[in-house]
């Protein structure tokens, strides 16, 4: 999938700095496969020598984020799907990753693009780390 392999840049919404958690592992093998990580929570001041932002509002808009990457419960992907769109530009993929789906945020993303805005791919329930693997040679 080249929109994967086109991506510069992610934002990972709930990325923790606890080496345990699944949103620190995923995060590392981004970072390590080249990607520039953008920590998205707001009760971590940085992650690996990055700041933490609050929310995707709070990212300077001077940063083009190609991809949001959701660690976050799947009620709470509504939200988080509607600031990613809100975004100038909006990302090209909103990522919901393994055990995190949203009907609703499908739906969000399907009627930006239809409204004419940009296209942009919607995953859920997926591993973004096992996918990109997946594709490497």
């Amino acid at each position: 999938m080249s929109i994967l392999r086109d991506a510069k840049t992610i934002a990972v919404v709930g990325l923790s700095d606890k080496q345990d958690r699944p949103s620190f592992g995923v995060a590392e093998y981004l970072l390590d496969a080249g990607y520039d990580i953008i920590p998205v929570n707001p009760m971590i001041t940085g992650w690996n020598g990055r700041k933490s932002y609050s929310s995707l509002a709070a990212i300077p808009d001077e940063i083009v984020i190609d991809i949001v990457d959701v660690f976050r419960k799947s009620e709470d992907a509504p939200p988080v799907v509607r600031g990613a769109l809100a975004r100038s530009p909006p990302p090209k993929i909103v990522w919901l990753q393994e055990g995190v789906e949203s009907d609703e945020g499908k739906a969000i993303v399907d009627e930006f693009s239809a409204r004419g805005g940009r296209t942009v791919f919607f995953s859920q329930n997926k591993c973004l780390k096992k996918e990109l693997a997946r594709l490497s040679p």
